[in-house]
């Protein structure tokens, strides 16, 4: 029996030192709310090296074309989504590669759906219907780390053959001991009891975000510290594009929208044919044989 089943979670337990919320004047009350993030960042810090585990078991399986799959219910769920839309348009990462469970389904993102985050089968079913298979990488999220729709999908996907990553803010956690890699991120009692959408929320979006930028990193998406991989896709992104190809290649922005407006202003292409000075056909080729990575093409 898990430690999270015979006593209170930590993220359940009121916090002692702010008994008297409620009653601290306005600037005090906010205060109390910034200062107490602050144990978000720590305990993604010390779970670093976990982190790192799961960036470099994922990385195969998504050069043997798998995906991500992430997982929750509530905020931690909404999390999930959070992380996997913003793939596409950061690391052009194919939104087909990067799905988001929730319980209750994609109107839960929007309001909560009663009762949804107990349904053990559903969870499994969910994991059954996108097809998970030993390629996939699983990211199982549950701040309690014992939500039922969530163990329902870890384990169905750990039967499935896929790399599961569990994420839960309480220690000897079902989501994160019965994962292939458990990180848990130990943030403690809320400001406001239970409340994890906290600093609990925090710690897993900082995780998420962590884990999900290295893996990218690891799949030659950035040059350098430059996203060289993003996907145009507004006028804002059009501009950072060529102020990205600019600063890479040192060639005017001029001479940088141009190049780029021959490749679908693809960065990496452009930053390729600029150095090199070669054609955009030439630049594609060099970064296919490269696996991606312009620093190679470069070479």
């Amino acid at each position: 029996m898990c430690r999270c089943e015979t006593a209170m979670l930590n993220t359940e337990t009121p916090s002692l030192a702010h008994t008297a919320l409620d009653q601290y004047p306005t600037t005090e009350l906010v205060n109390a709310l910034v200062d107490d993030q602050f144990h978000a960042v720590d305990a993604v810090r010390k779970a670093g090296p976990r982190i790192a585990a799961a960036v470099s078991a994922a990385v195969p399986r998504m050069e043997a074309g798998g995906r991500l799959v992430y997982v929750g219910a509530g905020t931690s769920g909404r999390l999930g989504v959070l992380d996997s839309v913003e793939l596409y348009p950061t690391f052009s990462w194919p939104a087909e590669r990067a799905l988001a469970l929730l319980a209750g389904g994609h109107g839960a993102m929007f309001a909560a759906v009663e009762g949804a985050e107990d349904d053990l089968e559903q969870g499994a079913a969910d994991i059954a219907g996108v097809n998970v298979g030993p390629n996939d990488v699983v990211l199982a999220l549950a701040a309690s780390g014992a939500t039922p729709y969530v163990l329902g999908a870890l384990r169905a996907a750990r039967a499935a053959g896929a790399l599961t990553v569990g994420f839960a803010n309480n220690p000897d956690a079902p989501v994160a001991t019965q994962a292939e890699i458990g990180i848990t991120l130990d943030t403690g009692a809320e400001v406001i009891s239970g409340s994890t959408r906290l600093k609990a929320g925090t710690s897993q979006k900082i995780a998420l975000n962590t884990f999900s930028s290295a893996l990218m990193v690891r799949l030659n998406k950035v040059y350098g510290n430059l996203m060289v991989d993003l996907k145009a896709t507004n006028a804002k992104l059009v501009r950072r594009a060529i102020r990205l190809t600019s600063f890479a290649t040192g060639a005017d922005e001029a001479a940088a929208q141009a190049v780029l407006e021959q490749c679908g202003f693809h960065v990496k292409t452009a930053i390729v044919a600029l150095s090199k000075q070669t054609s955009v056909e030439q630049a594609q080729a060099l970064l296919e044989a490269a696996h991606g990575s312009v620093r190679q093409a470069l070479a």
